[in-house]
């Protein structure tokens, strides 16, 4: 007797996924066969007369040389659709360290204390970045992306402001997607979008103002006066700034808005075929119970070796006294470690 004669490959198969089940399920049905529920089911112009006709069988490195042959044809031109999207180069040693690195987003947390310690060390930094470009001194670990959090400051204003109108400015220049995911907000929270030129946002009553900064057709404008004549109206004003232009350009805080938002693409990270990407969200402090998106912080405590503790506010926490709106988006836990780094070769011009 031979040792193949003794190993029945299927036998794990059959024992667990045996025939009585689907023998049941034919018979409720009426049929025989898989064969027969299958030819009276699927309809006789969409099969195959016949087998596939496919070549011989590759080994894995002929295949791989075959696939680049056919990837080498492919005429690659340049993209300028734009939208908050970024070409990156991502440095080396991020690159390396983080990327390359399994550590980082491989172990399993709640059993590797040192890592979930490296890995709130890394978003308290990513914190930081955030509040050294806006101007705010609290910065959420990031939303799912910049619509999302778009979404989420307007529900903040509404939640915190004092203006009594269910009626929400927005920048005729904010991308399209973000005004998307704004008006299906708007749309359950029982808020009027009005959506017009920067310059005439003072022009109405509203709870709320969000501008673009940098625009979408790659405009700068300066956003400093009208904002104060919206803030003169009690409005809490919201920016949806390009991070990276924070280098060079006036923070958000300098504008004298409330909330500052979008997307942190810019630090390094691929366009994934569009995302999303982490989106960062910065306040004011006496925004902060109020606010929805988590943050890594270090508690006050009387030990000399502080601990970093992830700070997430209850699903419930709601107030009789004025409705709230919650807004509820996943975390990018992939990506934040990695832009969390990349900032450090970043800093504000003097």
């Amino acid at each position: 007797m031979k040792l193949s004669e003794l190993f029945n490959p299927n036998e794990f198969a059959a024992r667990h996924l045996s025939f009585g089940d689907e023998a049941a399920l034919l018979a409720a049905v009426g049929e025989k066969s898989m064969d027969d529920f299958v030819g009276n089911t699927l309809p006789q112009s969409i099969r195959m007369p016949s087998e596939l006709d496919l070549p011989e069988a590759l080994t894995e490195a002929d295949a791989l040389a075959k696939l680049k042959g056919i990837a080498s044809k492919n005429v690659i031109n340049k993209s300028y659709i734009g939208l908050g999207y970024y070409p990156t180069r991502v440095p080396n040693v991020i690159l390396r360290n983080v990327l390359e690195n399994p550590g980082w987003y491989t172990a399993y947390t709640p059993y590797q204390a040192e890592i979930a310690q490296g890995r709130l060390e890394a978003l308290l930094n990513f914190q930081q970045v955030c509040i050294d470009l806006t101007g705010f001194p609290v910065a959420g670990a990031s939303l799912l992306d910049e619509a999302t959090a778009a979404a989420e400051a307007m529900a903040m204003a509404h939640r915190v402001g004092k203006v009594k109108s269910e009626r929400f400015f927005v920048d005729a220049r904010v991308y399209p997607q973000t005004l998307d995911v704004m008006k299906t907000r708007a749309k359950y929270f029982g808020f009027e979008l009005v959506v017009s030129d920067f310059a005439q946002a003072d022009e109405g009553e509203y709870f709320g103002a969000l501008f673009q900064y940098v625009g979408k057709d790659g405009d700068v404008q300066d956003l400093q006066d009208v904002i104060g004549r919206l803030k003169a109206k009690g409005t809490i004003v919201a920016v949806a700034a390009d991070i990276m232009s924070l280098v060079l350009l006036k923070s958000p805080a300098e504008l004298g808005a409330d909330i500052a938002l979008g997307n942190t693409q810019r630090f390094g990270v691929p366009m994934g075929f569009g995302g999303p990407h982490a989106a960062y969200f910065a306040f004011k402090d006496e925004f902060k119970r109020s606010a929805r998106a988590a943050s890594s912080a270090y508690p006050k405590t009387h030990r000399a070796n502080l601990p970093c503790a992830w700070l997430c506010p209850p699903a419930n926490n709601t107030s009789a006294a004025k409705k709230r709106h919650p807004i509820f988006v996943p975390h990018r836990h992939c990506w934040r470690t990695w832009r969390a780094c990349t900032p450090f070769i970043t800093a504000p011009k003097a």
